[in-house]
């Protein structure tokens, strides 16, 4: 071996001994007689000196070692005198006094310091995105992302699951994102598309008898980027066949009970809590409830309507919702203040926002349309005390929801309410079709292979696509598991039955002839005895990103694109040759400035 360990590795049993090591110089402090490198590799760093009563050449080679050159040393492990120890160091009781150095290679002038406290723009960090990966916190976020991989597929295949590889090249089904395509130059015209997912495949899978499958698959989508999404990400998907959600559900809980317990060495309890959609969309005004901190929405509705405030009657009169929460400590909230909060929610798309301080009484602009014996019933059930801010939002139940979830993350973090730690929650009870105005039709809100629950079957065969009532009432058999106000994973139960499956399509108003062209596979292999199946897949990304504590999927990715899905280090996406565009039979048209 070049070397005999890691640096980081050296602890006070190696006094006396002589190692190799080799690393990247971090650090170089020069006190005259003595010269102080901290010499860092994956493992670590250990504090190595350059005495000219060791060895009088190599100390004088070591004036000429700057940031990130490449080394390698030979010397004695020694104590470090009293009072120099560092413990904030693994290695910060020893240091290794050197009697060789080889400079293995040098180092360019560095764009910016490798420590994990630099101030350095995100783009220059992309572009030099090796050096930025040699950074501390980086290579934990790696290491931890990798061990997340081994405790999961060791976890699943010790349960039996079978790692199947599905294709990349597959068929385009424009149905959510853009796929990403890829021009075929044996079949000109034609196109495959990058999966979004494996999940027709993994449905063939139940359907050919495996049974249990998993994939740590790489998907693509091409969609406007944000915070905690790529246009390339990486899935740990999964799919069993004669299971019901509970047995999908508890597969997924002790898988991540392992994990954190394994990757991060912490407790996790369960089962998970468990939320319908219903009741954490009233709760706390969407589907991935951050339930670390509690501040909920609440009905004002039958509040609302015993006062005069025009804006609430009207709202309701329309069908509509009124709802509030408790801004905690805000009625010292200057009215300017106030007003910026009602431009915020205004950017969320509320048309306004109503307030009322608790202080000594009630005070608002809205207090006078309201009975003293409303407003005081207001306050007890948002639970505002004296020096509390009741915030209201009143327009259609899509939108009071929308902007009061926003405001409660937003309030949540400016009150520092939310706590340290994780919380896991089951969402379920879906309703399997949402109707989509622009289209005026109805789509999955899943995906078209949903089940219904059992409950339901029998309404969806028989209900007339016209009929909205009937089919917003229908519940799916699927499951979104969330942590932290994230969703870190969603499935459900699949349809196994040809008549079903023909049958959600036509509410989908789907034809015949068109699923034949983008599903007909699927739909010949629920012709030959497919079991009930189910399943779900994590993004790993979003996950790692939550345990290592990162704002950004970006951190926990070893090279991933920015928000205009480009990648700064390779200059990816670029043009081509003219011959390779005409190979594939393909002309660009820009489009007009």
């Amino acid at each position: 071996m070049v070397r005999d360990r890691g640096c980081g590795e050296i602890r006070e049993s190696d006094l006396g001994e002589v190692l190799t090591l080799c690393g990247w110089v971090s650090r170089r402090r020069d006190h005259g007689g003595l010269i102080f490198i901290d010499l860092r590799d994956r493992s670590g760093v250990l504090q190595i000196v350059f005495s000219p009563d060791v060895s009088g050449e190599t100390h004088e080679r070591a004036h000429d070692l700057r940031s990130e050159y490449v080394i390698s040393v030979s010397g004695e492990i020694r104590k470090r005198p009293a009072g120099t120890e560092n413990p904030n160091m693994p290695t910060g009781i020893v240091e290794m006094y050197i009697s060789r150095l080889e400079v293995l290679n040098e180092s360019s002038v560095l764009p910016f310091t490798i420590e994990d406290d630099a101030e350095v723009s995100e783009s220059l960090r992309l572009k030099h995105r090796y050096l930025d990966l040699r950074r501390p916190e980086m290579q934990k976020n790696l290491i931890i992302r990798h061990k997340a991989t081994k405790v999961m597929r060791d976890y699943l295949d010790e349960n039996g699951f079978l790692e199947v590889e599905t294709p990349m090249l597959t068929k385009s089904t424009p149905e959510g994102a853009r796929d990403y395509l890829v021009p075929s130059r044996l079949n000109p015209g034609n196109f495959y598309a990058l999966p979004q997912s494996p999940q027709i495949f993994k449905q063939i899978l139940m359907v050919s008898g495996l049974e249990k499958y998993f994939q740590i698959v790489k998907c693509f989508r091409d969609e406007d980027l944000r915070a905690d999404r790529q246009p390339e990400f990486t899935q740990v998907d999964m799919e069993m066949s004669f299971v019901d959600r509970e047995d999908v559900m508890e597969i997924i809980e002790s898988m991540i009970q392992r994990l954190f317990r394994e990757a991060l060495a912490l407790k996790v309890d369960i089962p998970f809590k468990r939320l319908s959609f219903q009741e954490s969309m009233e709760r706390f005004g969407n589907d991935k409830p951050d339930l670390r901190f509690g501040l909920e929405l609440k009905e004002m509705a039958d509040l609302a309507e015993k006062g005069t405030f025009k804006v609430f009657l009207d709202a309701l009169k329309s069908g509509g919702r009124v709802k509030a929460i408790n801004g905690k400590g805000m009625a010292s909230l200057s009215r300017k203040e106030i007003d910026m909060l009602t431009e915020e929610a205004i950017s969320y798309g509320a048309k306004g926002l109503a307030w009322i301080k608790v202080r000594n009484g009630f005070e608002s602009p809205i207090a006078k349309f309201f009975p003293d014996e409303i407003l005081k019933q207001m306050a007890q059930r948002i639970e505002a005390e004296d020096g509390d801010l009741m915030l209201f939002v009143a327009d259609q139940g899509k939108v009071v929801h929308d902007v009061l979830s926003r405001m409660r993350l937003e309030l949540g973090n400016r009150l520092n309410l939310i706590r340290e730690g994780f919380e896991f929650v089951w969402i379920t009870d879906f309703p399997l079709l949402e109707w989509n105005d622009d289209e005026g039709r109805f789509e999955a809100m899943h995906h078209p292979f949903t089940s219904p629950l059992d409950e339901d079957i029998e309404n969806m065969l028989s209900g007339d696509m016209n009929n909205k009532g009937l089919l917003s009432a229908l519940k799916a058999k699927a499951y979104d598991i969330v942590l932290n106000g994230y969703e870190i994973g969603g499935g459900s139960i699949r349809i196994h039955r040809r008549d079903l499956q023909k049958k959600m399509f036509e509410l989908l108003r789907i034809s015949d002839e068109e699923a034949r062209i983008k599903f007909g596979f699927l739909l010949d292999a629920l012709e030959y005895g497919a079991p009930p199946h189910g399943g779900i897949a994590l993004g790993l990304d979003r996950l790692v990103m939550i345990m290592v504590g990162a704002s950004s999927i970006r951190e926990v990715i070893a090279f991933p694109k920015t928000q205009k899905a480009s990648c700064l280090m390779s200059g990816t996406p670029s043009t081509v040759e003219p011959k390779q565009l005409k190979e594939l039979s393909i002309k660009t048209v820009l489009p007009e400035v």
